[in-house]
């Protein structure tokens, strides 16, 4: 059994674009993976009530390889009247953590079509400006050592 860390963080990225950009890396490094797919109970508020919901959960595993044990998960919700606010959870193992998992999120982050810390003014109003998950999605990949100041994409055409 592998002993993992769980992260969760905030993204403003659609899942299926996480659950994409790790099988890229994967088989770019030939690692065997296998898909997850699974629900889980999200909360959202109906004027003063929070109503308790299912999101599907797509995810990847990695099973072979210098990253064995490595999964993603990510879902969407709708915490409010509108909008959708997706969550991306990695179970990283201890021994790939350090300088190996720094490289491999900042390879992941690159892989996305846009900046997964980043919201439009227009997304913020419709999910509820103000929501701690947004100032959370920085903190959390820049406490990961993810260069929050300055994204850059790699070419999808590669």
């Amino acid at each position: 059994m592998v002993v993992t860390r769980l992260i969760e963080i905030p993204v403003s990225i659609t899942p299926t674009d996480g659950i994409r950009a790790l099988r890229r890396i994967g088989e770019a490094r030939g690692w065997t993976m296998s898909r997850v797919q699974e629900t889980r109970m999200v909360h959202r508020w109906a004027i003063i009530v929070p109503i308790s919901r299912q999101a599907r959960v797509l995810g990847l595993k990695v099973e072979d390889g210098d990253a064995i044990g490595l999964s993603i998960r990510s879902w969407s919700f709708v915490p409010g009247s509108a909008g959708r606010l997706s969550m991306v959870a990695f179970e990283v193992p201890r021994r790939l953590e350090g300088e190996k998992w720094k490289e491999l999120l900042q390879e992941w982050t690159q892989y996305l079509p846009r900046c997964p810390w980043v919201w439009s003014f227009s997304e913020r109003s419709m999910i509820g400006y103000f929501l701690p998950e947004f100032r959370r999605s920085r903190s959390l990949f820049s406490s990961e050592g993810v260069d929050i100041s300055h994204w850059e994409a790699i070419d999808s055409e590669e």
